[in-house]
């Protein structure tokens, strides 16, 4: 009987050894495959115990984003409501819109200024319908003031005292005045804008030589255009010229037009040469009578000096007019904004042993178009 006995000789051993080789290296591949899936895995799945982390971390934000953004709605609503609530239809702004405002100037038989009168002294018509006075005030007000100055070749031998006038009339001025000025010759051009220094519009005044022609037209139309910038409620002119306009691009409707649309009094220191030594173009034989027309249209009107010594005491009075005037308000009957011509007219009830007293305002104004 033959009976197969295990190899224990040398070739035996190494082909155990060879097989046990292989087996661990297929072991420690499968292993490496096995930490590579694992660690993918988790590279791209975060650990749970994360998420609710990040979840409470940004949903917190959020809350308190709300709740500041709530607040700061409150507060923006409350600055957008605020003034619309002071404002309201049939409050102050509404009456303001709807008020006409109307400076009177009040002199006796001697051209002196008449003050103390009352409320009672004054009767106003709108087209001819008696109006109620609501306001009214005597008080001093600030004024925005543009000076319109002359500095054609017809000035050269007035120019000094017509300087000194300019000066006399800032004299007269509040701290809260603001003044511009507006020099003319061939051309106008605005000098200084508006400005509370009475020093610089007086530097101003002395750097400029009269030469050229007489553009008196176009300076007022600028001026008149620059008081819409003005600050103050109270706004007036002051025209120092000799009169006689020639060489304006604008015309006389031009400014007749321009002077009614503007709230503002024209006041004219008239330096006019004598009849006679006149130019005898017409525009300028009619220079007097149109500043007369468009200043008389304001409630303004034109002081004609016959010699140069009068203008500085001149210039002075109308500063004082002008800080002496009763300023009527009433609400127009006629409620209709269709953007018409009003004519206004002021009568007095002059108290008893008074002599026959002349008033000064404004002939009318545009009704509002809405």
């Amino acid at each position: 009987m033959k009976r197969d006995l295990p190899v224990t000789g040398p070739q035996s051993r190494s082909e155990m050894s060879r097989v046990v080789f292989v087996a661990f290296r297929i072991l420690l591949l499968v292993c490496f495959l096995c930490s590579q899936a694992l660690f993918q895995a988790a590279a791209q799945a975060p650990p749970d115990d994360n998420k609710p982390k990040d979840d409470s971390k940004k949903e917190e934000p959020k809350k308190e984003d709300a709740k500041d953004e709530d607040a700061k709605a409150k507060v923006d609503d409350v600055h957008k409501d605020t003034p619309a609530k002071a404002f309201k239809p049939g409050g102050t702004l509404h009456i303001d819109v709807d008020m006409a405002l109307v400076n009177v100037t009040v002199t006796d038989p001697y051209n002196r200024l008449v003050t103390g009168l009352d409320p009672d002294n004054f009767r106003i018509f709108e087209d001819n319908i008696e109006q109620e006075v609501v306001t009214f005030s005597a008080e001093d007000v600030p004024i925005s003031i543009g000076v319109v100055f002359d500095f054609s070749g017809s000035m050269s031998n007035k120019v000094g005292k017509a300087r000194e006038a300019a000066l006399q009339f800032f004299k007269t001025a509040n701290p809260q005045d603001e003044f511009f000025l507006v020099s003319f010759n061939e051309r106008a051009e605005l000098t200084s804008s508006f400005t509370n220094s009475v020093e610089d519009l007086q530097s101003r005044l002395m750097l400029t030589s009269p030469k050229g022609r007489t553009a008196l037209l176009d300076a007022i139309y600028l001026a008149l255009s620059q008081m819409r910038g003005a600050h103050n409620a109270k706004r007036a002119l002051l025209i120092l010229s000799d009169g006689g306009d020639n060489h304006s691009r604008y015309n006389e409707s031009d400014i007749k037009r321009l002077v009614k649309e503007a709230d503002t009094q024209l006041y004219a220191v008239g330096i006019f040469d004598p009849l006679g030594s006149r130019n005898r173009t017409p525009e300028e034989l009619k220079g007097p009578s149109l500043l007369s027309e468009i200043t008389e249209m304001t409630g303004g009107r034109v002081f004609a000096v016959e010699r140069l010594e009068e203008l500085p005491d001149i210039a002075t009075k109308i500063g004082m007019e002008l800080r002496n005037q009763y300023v009527l308000g009433y609400r127009p009957s006629n409620k209709a904004h269709d953007a018409r011509w009003r004519k206004v007219k002021i009568k007095l009830r002059a108290p008893r042993g008074l002599p026959p007293l002349t008033v000064y305002s404004k002939m009318g104004y545009y009704a509002p178009s809405h």
